[in-house]
């Protein structure tokens, strides 16, 4: 058997070896970090595909037969179709275990243990590996057998009550925060253990959770409201504030034009000069957390009759800390998000896609691949050859149904 080089990539991260079982968002989103810092992600994925390969947000919405689901957050991996059940998988798993670094999976907890591929099970095979699980609530405890999905984890961590006041209901924040937050945190912790393993530490066994995920968020809030130890009705506040635990003017106000600005922790004398208004004015030295409301109240009246062009100017003389409330149309325009490239156009088959670029700089430059396994299984031959399988065996597996390679 001849053993095939794995292909080198750049990157701080240039060497590290992952095997993922990760579908959905959660678990990709740690593997897209760590593959745009350089890391080799080979994906396991049944015949037919990972979930998120046939579904999306906006009625399945696809480019070029892909679905935009899958292209968020599949960038640098690469596929390997098995049957996780059929016994012949396993060599290949093992041999899989035996050449990398990290092990990544987010099955609800126990999936992979019933499996045999556990954690103690990866160890056997290889005792310095890094074992990282995500879930939705942890490996244990009351809630560890529910689903774990985006909107429930906002909804119990207190986010979704902490976004909305009174007047408007309990308001869900508009993407899959805690998803994405939970992929950083568990990319985060594989760093972490991986370093440790380089230094001659041995394996970790690495944890996170949607739930905690969703807590770690809110640190500042929480942590402020149990300080403060003001009792629920603190959250009641005029609607024009965006949070409970700032003072005013802190929100979003809409203006004569149709749009709607973002004000943050101002000078009171400094936004009555800017906007020339006594009912500002008359403001000043009041305490704009115990008269939040009013003064929240007032300055949405006085910003109903300017227009954006007629703010910006004195805004910008005053050193007012404000911006403008784009919609996803504008960001795209935005000067600053195209001089950072924070936005992105890859090749997605025949078409093209819009993705978020990784958010992080090295020596000013970012190593993120644009490709990604357009097909399940799409480099099943090529990994296989790589772990020392020839061509018979290769064959042989895709034969019994062990394997699965797009033909």
């Amino acid at each position: 058997m001849t053993q095939s080089e794995a292909p080198k990539r750049g990157g701080v991260l240039a060497g590290m070896k992952v095997l993922s079982f990760c579908h959905y968002l959660q678990g990709p989103a740690c593997t897209q970090y760590l593959s745009d810092m350089g890391a080799d992600i080979v994906k396991i994925e049944p015949k037919d595909g990972a979930f998120e390969r046939h579904w999306a947000g906006a009625d399945r919405v696809k480019i070029d037969g892909v679905s935009a689901f899958y292209i968020t957050a599949n960038r640098g991996s690469r596929s390997v179709a098995l049957d996780l059940k059929h016994e012949g998988s396993r060599k290949v798993i093992e041999a899989l275990v035996r050449r990398s670094h990290v092990v990544v999976e987010n099955f609800r907890a126990g999936v992979l243990d019933r499996l045999g591929y556990g954690y103690a099970a990866m160890k056997a095979i290889k005792p310095d590996i890094v074992y990282a699980s995500a879930s939705g609530f942890g490996a244990d405890g009351p809630y560890k057998d529910r689903p774990g999905q985006d909107l429930l984890i906002q909804a119990m961590s207190g986010l979704v009550h902490a976004t909305g006041v009174p007047q408007r209901a309990p308001t869900p924040v508009g993407c899959a925060i805690a998803d994405q937050h939970g992929g950083a945190l568990l990319a985060l912790g594989i760093v972490g253990a991986y370093s440790r393993m380089l230094a001659g530490g041995g394996g970790t066994k690495v944890e996170t959770s949607l739930l905690a995920a969703g807590i770690d968020l809110q640190g500042e809030a929480l942590t402020t409201y149990f300080a403060a130890g003001r009792g629920p009705t603190v959250f009641d506040r005029e609607p024009h504030l965006g949070t409970w635990f700032h003072s005013a003017p802190y929100g979003i106000y809409k203006l004569a034009c149709g749009q709607h600005v973002a004000l943050s922790m101002n000078d009171p004398a400094k936004l009555a000069k800017a906007l020339n208004s006594d009912k500002v004015g008359a403001l000043v030295g009041v305490n704009t957390y115990e008269e939040r409301d009013r003064f929240a109240q007032t300055m949405a009246e006085v910003l109903a009759t300017k227009t954006f062009a007629e703010i910006e100017g004195p805004f910008d003389q005053e050193a007012i800390w404000y911006a403008r409330v784009n919609d996803y149309e504008s960001l795209r325009r935005n000067p600053q998000v195209v001089h950072a490239e924070l936005l992105r156009e890859i090749p997605a088959g025949k078409g093209k896609a819009v993705v978020v670029s990784h958010p992080v700089r090295y020596d000013g430059k970012s190593t993120a691949s644009a490709t990604f396994a357009t097909k399940p299984g799409q480099h099943t031959k090529e990994v296989l050859a790589e772990i020392g399988l020839s061509a018979g065996e290769v064959d042989e597996l895709l034969g019994r149904g062990a394997a699965h390679a797009p033909a």
